[in-house]
């Protein structure tokens, strides 16, 4: 069955190659499978990667290999004086991709804006509900049901927000994938079949969708109506690559052109490879062990610290992160503004760490540490760390198992509020905001979602919401507060924030790194 698998997979991409005598084909070698095609339902950036960005647009976009806004599918807005009303002007003319299971009878309205974000903050919509577990991670977490007192269409080309409160991010935050506009045409057509809104996504954006063999290969071709003009290359091509060895192997034939995450050690191989280029940036994430603060004994600070301070962060970073990377002290990347560099990190100390848990009555304790299966910027071997961090706990006498899943369940059973132990993840920034890390991670709407620590703390939660809004000097100030508290309260364990590397063959052009950690392609080109 292995074989037969493997015969599969090579057939598959072998059609997808097969058509580059005739078309120009990019292949990206991404490191995981997406867990559907719908950004809003889902966290991930491998499911992003995978959906949002070739597929779909959003209202406003970020300028490529910037935190800047820029017009997207609106090519104008306005903002009330009081911060409470934006009203977009949509461009015209933008079409809908045609496929072999849709076709668009019509162009980009109001209607499909309002749809988009009906689905996700109404109930009683037909799509709330329309794959089991939807719970509009993204959008709950970041407190949009109660920030937005309606969506109304002005007009066919013009939709209006109107907030209950000014929030300073909000700009930013209709750039973020889970905002990407869908068809409301496509969605009213599916009938009975509404899951294929995710699984076969119809979208305005650069490339759109082919097929999807599960697990092995993701195909898209360029859209020749794309709204802003048709890609250099004719088809991309995801080839899902998960071991990190095996996706090196395939840049160096030539059997992939982009690759994600590569190991540490290989960095200075590549780099003094004539045939590959290695673009680097620090990266805007952190990396974090995340305890369940529901579940006894993690429900206490001073054992949550006294494990911070069992863990060994330098030896991580050198095993690990290969010198690609920093210590983390604070819930946020040092390179974003209202980093408190004030803050002192826990101490590495066994034996007080040791003492602490026996004043807090703690002995013989037994606990899960969840390593994820994949590679991700803000963690290159999260088995590797968590052994790391199971040898740590050894020393204070804590025993410790090691459990993955899949990635899809990985994330999902993550965020149960009854899960054991503590469960390494990380973040990179979607938005250039501290609100995007401080208040959907670890914010009160996020606890059973994107806050993997059950963490509802009453300080930190009004601290974050009250910097919200306001001018940004005001509000770093508040975020400052906010990590004062984090520290203080020890939901996390703060592990590191990583450089990020991208390997690439020496003919592809076009392609920037996105400081926000996704991977985009349109723009991009193969040199002969």
């Amino acid at each position: 069955m292995k074989l037969f698998t493997r015969l599969v997979a090579a057939t598959a991409l072998t059609l997808a190659l097969g058509s580059a005598a005739s078309a120009k084909t990019l292949v990206y070698c991404s490191e995981g499978s997406p867990e559907g095609f719908d950004p809003a339902l889902y966290t991930a950036g491998t499911t992003f990667d995978a959906s949002s960005k070739p597929v779909y647009n959003r209202l406003v976009e970020f300028k490529r290999g910037t935190t800047e806004i820029q017009p997207g599918l609106a090519e104008s807005w306005e903002v009330s004086e009081d911060g409470t009303e934006y009203t977009f002007k949509l461009r015209p003319g933008v079409k809908f991709h045609t496929t072999d299971f849709f076709t668009p009878s019509r162009d980009l309205t109001a209607d499909d804006v309002i749809f988009s974000f009906e689905r996700q903050l109404k109930e009683d919509n037909p799509f709330n509900k329309y794959v089991d577990g939807a719970s509009w991670e993204y959008f709950n977490g970041m407190s949009m049901p109660d920030l937005i007192k309606s969506i109304e269409k002005v007009d066919d080309m013009t939709v209006k927000f109107v907030l209950n409160r000014p929030e300073a991010p909000f700009l930013a935050n209709m750039a973020m994938d889970f905002a990407s506009i869908l068809s409301k045409e496509y969605a009213d057509s599916l009938g009975d079949n509404k899951a294929d809104l995710n699984q076969k996504p119809v979208g305005t954006g650069p490339f759109s969708f082919v097929a999807y063999q599960p697990d092995q290969v993701i195909r898209y071709k360029a859209f020749a109506d794309y709204w802003d003009g048709k890609q250099p290359i004719d088809d991309l091509v995801f080839a899902i690559t998960t071991d990190q060895a095996v996706r090196q192997q395939k840049l160096l034939s030539g059997e992939c052109h982009v690759m994600p995450y590569p190991a540490p050690a290989d960095i200075e191989a590549l780099k003094a490879n004539a045939d590959i280029e290695v673009m680097e940036q620090e990266g805007l994430n952190v990396g974090y062990l995340a305890y369940n603060t529901k579940v006894a004994p993690f429900d206490k600070p001073e054992v949550r610290k006294a494990l911070n301070m069992a863990i060994n962060k330098e030896a991580i970073l050198e095993a690990v992160f290969q010198g690609a990377g920093k210590t983390a002290k604070n819930p946020i990347p040092p390179t974003m503004w209202s980093y408190n560099d004030s803050i002192e990190d826990d101490p590495y100390d066994p034996e007080k760490a040791k003492q602490m848990l026996a004043d807090a009555g703690v002995e013989n304790l037994s606990m899960k540490i969840w390593a994820m299966p994949v590679q991700r910027p803000y963690n290159p071997n999260a088995r590797r760390m968590a052994e790391l961090i199971q040898e740590d706990f050894k020393k204070i006498g804590v025993t410790a198992e090691i459990v993955s899943y899949e990635w899809g369940e990985y994330l999902e059973r993550s965020k149960a509020e009854d899960r054991d132990g503590a469960v390494l993840l990380g973040w990179t920034g979607d938005n250039g905001d501290p609100d995007n890390f401080l208040a959907v991670l670890l914010g009160c709407d996020g606890v059973g979602g994107s806050n993997r620590a059950q963490w509802c703390n009453e300080e930190f939660e009004s601290l974050i919401q009250k910097a919200k809004s306001g001018e940004q000097e005001e509000r770093a100030k508040l975020y400052e507060e906010a990590q004062v508290v984090f520290k203080r309260e020890a939901p996390w364990g703060t592990i590191a924030h990583s450089i990020v590397h991208m390997p690439m063959r020496a003919n592809v052009t076009g392609y920037v790194m996105d400081p926000l950690g996704g991977h985009w392609f349109d723009g991009v080109d193969i040199s002969e």
